[in-house]
């Protein structure tokens, strides 16, 4: 199932379908000529807020409906950036976290009846680039408590909605990688996968550059190759990681950011199992052979 013309059309969710990176890929399967059910809180086919339960619930149900329950993929592109307001930190968990882990449960069935479903989930370079994001923030998360997690950042003042931002990106994709390599998800035949894009001028961005006390920061933060990404060929990796090329592809993280990643932390990744890790990884590949046979 290849989200180009050389395959036959699919159905696709795109979440975040009316404005950045999530409208440059719904446009790019429609144009290839795919069934897209569009999610936002406006000019879209279905139409959410995403912070609230409700509205995730209502997302879930309504894309069932429109997909008849059958998905060929999913783009989880909805997000908000850090910013103003008192109720900033909240909605950036909701909408960030619980806005795809929630979405992509409710809609786990459908995709698994396609037989092979390719589900693009948008992280961030803020995963490795923030520096002392809270662990009990993300851990808050990844155990499904948002109430804990927003509690978790109030000491941290105006950088609050920082730290929830980047911990809502390290949470979902750890999120990612822990579900996409299991029976209910890859045994499915579903390929989860999480894109890190870094500074890409999106209205998001345009939002930070226009504000005053972000403007400064955003454009010293190092970015190797200059400039600021370009959303449309953005949406061009998230459309290959839909496609049959990417049938390998599985519980990965890809940054695509410019080479921030890279200047950061040149040596922190490839790295090899600590000899403190041996026990458990050996455990899990007894388990593995155990659950293959």
């Amino acid at each position: 199932m290849t989200p180009d013309n050389s395959g036959p059309p699919g159905v696709y969710v795109v979440t975040g379908s009316a404005s950045g990176m999530g409208y440059e890929v719904a446009a790019k399967l429609s144009a290839a000529g795919h069934r897209v059910i569009g999610v936002d809180q406006r000019d879209a086919d279905v139409i959410a807020d995403l912070s609230t339960p409700a509205g995730r619930e209502s997302a879930v149900a309504a894309v069932l409906a429109a997909a008849a329950g059958s998905l060929t993929g999913a783009v989880l592109a909805a997000g908000l950036g850090p910013g103003g307001g008192r109720e900033r930190s909240r909605l950036i968990v909701e909408v960030n976290f619980f806005g795809v882990v929630e979405l992509l449960g409710g809609w786990r069935d459908a995709l698994a009846a396609s037989g092979d479903a390719k589900v693009v989930v948008f992280s961030s370079n803020s995963t490795t680039t923030v520096p002392a994001v809270p662990r009990r923030t993300i851990k808050a998360l990844l155990d499904g408590n948002g109430d804990r997690a927003v509690a978790s950042l109030r000491l941290h003042g105006r950088v609050g909605p920082v730290m929830a931002y980047a911990a809502s990106k390290i949470a979902v994709s750890r999120w990612v990688r822990r579900r996409a390599t299991s029976p209910a998800w890859a045994g499915a035949g579903i390929r989860l996968n999480a894109l890190a894009p870094g500074a890409i001028l999106t209205p998001l961005l345009e939002e930070q550059l226009a504000s005053p006390t972000e403007s400064k920061a955003v454009q010293r933060f190092p970015v190797p190759i200059g400039g600021y990404g370009d959303p449309d060929k953005l949406a061009d990796w998230a459309v290959f990681m839909l496609s049959d090329a990417a049938d390998f592809l599985c519980g990965s993280v890809i940054f695509v950011d410019g080479g921030s990643d890279a200047y950061f932390r040149p040596d922190d990744w490839p790295r090899a199992v600590p000899l403190l890790r041996l026990p458990a990884y050996l455990l899990r590949f007894w388990r593995f052979g155990r659950r293959s046979g």
